[in-house]
């Protein structure tokens, strides 16, 4: 069970909310670019607190998490 750190969710510090969902999902690293967010979104490959959301442009706000490929990240303001 040592490396099941992936299935853990992990907290993503950012400056301000509400971030974009593709923002989001580009800064804490699930995506490699800013289109590769929005074509994940598209394809209804992203959970929005456990649903699937295919709005791209989505508000978040702190405490919202999104998973992708079963590696969530939850919005964290600093």
């Amino acid at each position: 069970m040592p490396n099941e750190s992936s299935s853990q969710p992990r907290d993503v510090m950012v400056r301000d909310v509400p971030i974009e969902l593709c923002q989001f999902i580009k800064f804490g690293g699930l995506a490699e670019s800013g289109g590769a967010a929005k074509q994940l979104v598209a394809e209804g490959g992203v959970l929005v607190n456990d649903v699937v959301e295919t709005r791209k442009r989505k508000q978040l706000l702190a405490g919202d998490k999104v998973t992708v490929d079963g590696k969530t990240i939850v919005v964290r303001v600093r």
